[in-house]
């Protein structure tokens, strides 16, 4: 049964080599463990960690949790799956972590989601899968992190009803509009207001 030394209170404990050193100990020997004492020669308390023991005096693990590497930095990459949610408006994402960078969407694998929690679908058949379809470089991660567009189908591989892109893309892919080159206009439309003897109007003219 484990047990925790000074429950009330977590000393900060100052270690010598030998005992660091040691892979077991005995309560006797937590007396030659010397507290650090502030200037006013009080007990100085730490919330850094406690240090336990089992009832056989052995240390768990004190010397790897101390010595612990807490880098923020792996060989890891964060592929953030990014959909469109129920609404139409916002969007959705869930975190994969994978082992080695991709150059293609193909290569990542598909994935999964309750689709009724968000009104994708119904809760006698939530499971809704993801399919990656294009990918970019993360900007907020940054280094080799991406996000992955995805768009949402059923089970059966059908596109779910607020998967608009699949049509898009089943026009898209029509032998006759690939012949085609497409040109694609932003349109912006502006209202300028002037006020003239107290009454706000808008002015003649069309932008």
């Amino acid at each position: 049964m484990a047990q925790c030394f000074d429950p009330s209170v977590q000393w900060q404990m100052r270690l010598t080599k030998s005992a660091m050193e040691s892979s077991s100990m005995s309560s006797k020997m937590w007396n030659s463990f010397p507290l650090k004492p502030n200037k006013k020669g009080a007990l100085k308390p730490a919330t850094k960690f406690r240090i336990c023991a089992s009832a056989d005096g052995t240390i768990n693990r004190l010397e790897d949790l101390l010595n612990l590497d807490v880098s923020p930095y792996t060989d890891k990459i964060i592929a953030e799956y990014i959909w469109i949610g129920g609404s139409g408006t916002g969007v959705r994402s869930k975190s994969w972590t994978i082992s080695k960078p991709v150059e293609h969407p193909s290569e990542l694998p598909k994935w999964n989601y309750a689709g009724s929690s968000i009104g994708q679908a119904p809760g006698e058949d939530s499971e809704v899968i993801l399919y990656p379809q294009a990918i970019f470089k993360d900007p907020f991660r940054r280094g080799n992190n991406i996000l992955v567009i995805c768009d949402a189908y059923t089970l059966q591989g059908e596109p779910i009803l607020t998967n608009k892109r699949a049509k898009a893309a089943e026009i898209f892919n029509d032998p006759k509009v690939v012949s085609q080159v497409p040109w694609f206009g932003i349109e912006q439309e502006y209202t300028l207001f002037e006020v003239a003897f107290g009454l706000v109007g808008p002015l003649e003219g069309t932008l």
